[in-house]
């Protein structure tokens, strides 16, 4: 290495771009700095540091949030040993040549700080930043860097420029992790006020990951239904209202005379036999089949997604409307009794 050589001892980089200040050992073999080198400038006193294995901050100070999550991923990224054995290093050959992060993406805590959780810990002061990768890599963690496997990993979200696991997912990640019910009830309620993900998607996640038999999670689980079912139903009461749609009865429950109950509905047309169903309740709650039941009945069950609702009010609104102006072309439903529910 020359002193014109960019990364320099002497003249470390330490611009804007947080890439350019943490580096792979690979991407430091690409720049031309081998490995004797690399550790040479992180000894005791000297200008970089390794704050984890294969991974440099091209710095003396401790690491910011940024740096941190950006060494995890390149930690948790790096391609395997098998797979670079007798192959000589070349420029940008690593799985992933634009970021060298490979398949591996920020989740837990970490994720849902940088999704705008006001709830989680800034990576800059978090104890350990989980990243998640394909269940087949061989590796521990280490230092800050928790692993966490999957064998299906979910399309990682660009958050910052950094691959980011779907809130839902580093939700159920977090929780895992988690002992603490006013923690985990922080996050969900959380989750819900904020609009940063639907109940339903939650709760799917969360029996995907097998947490809904911690009884810490089942009494967070009902409370953000309820929660979420509340601000799910202000929002079709001003869609109803502010696109001119026909007053519906609320809230009520169907029933065949002398029958069983055909179950529950948010909103009710009787003369055209539209009902309108909220989206937001548990997967396990049975609806599926008495929506079934009301169709064949002659019923139109119209269900509508809050998230939807909350942004995108008025083709929401389209719909519900023409299922209201079909009702004409339709043969009429059987009778079913009305009751407040």
């Amino acid at each position: 290495m020359t002193q014109n050589t960019p990364l320099s001892p002497c003249h470390p980089r330490t611009d804007g771009d947080v890439r350019q200040r943490v580096l792979s050992a690979t991407q430091l073999r690409a720049r031309g700095v081998s490995a004797a080198q690399a550790a040479a400038h992180c000894r005791t006193g000297g200008p970089w540091q390794r704050p984890l294995p294969g991974v440099y901050v091209l710095h003396p100070e401790p690491p910011t949030g940024e740096e941190r999550l950006v060494s995890a991923l390149l930690y948790a990224g790096r391609t395997p040993a098998p797979a670079r054995r007798n192959v000589p290093a070349q420029p940008g050959a690593e799985t992933d040549p634009g970021t060298g992060y490979g398949e591996a993406m920020i989740t837990g805590l970490a994720a849902l700080a940088l999704h705008g959780f006001a709830a989680a810990p800034p990576p800059s002061s978090a104890a350990g930043i989980d990243v998640l990768v394909p269940r087949t890599r061989r590796l521990r963690s280490v230092g800050y860097v928790r692993v966490v496997r999957s064998s299906a990993l979910p399309r990682a979200e660009l958050v910052d420029g950094l691959p980011v696991a779907p809130v839902e997912r580093a939700l159920a990640d977090a929780i895992a992790g988690l002992q603490d019910p006013l923690a985990v009830r922080g996050l969900l309620i959380e989750a819900v006020r904020g609009g940063h993900c639907e109940p339903a998607a939650l709760v799917r996640e969360l029996s995907r990951a097998e947490l809904l038999g911690r009884p810490q999670v089942v009494q967070a689980v009902d409370s953000f239904l309820a929660e979420g079912r509340a601000l799910a139903e202000g929002r079709l009461y001003e869609m109803v209202r502010a696109y001119g749609l026909p007053e519906p009865l609320w809230n009520v429950e169907l029933r065949l005379p002398g029958g069983p109950c055909l179950g529950g509905v948010d909103a009710y047309w009787p003369e055209q036999a539209v009902a309108v169903e909220l989206d937001a309740r548990a997967p396990w709650s049975g609806h599926a089949a008495e929506r079934e039941h009301l169709e064949r009945l002659g019923v139109t069950v119209v269900r509508l997604s809050p998230r939807r609702l909350r942004d995108a009010g008025e083709q929401q609104a389209v719909v519900v409307r023409t299922a209201l102006m079909a009702a004409a072309d339709r043969e009429p439903a059987a009778y079913v009794m009305i009751l407040p529910r």
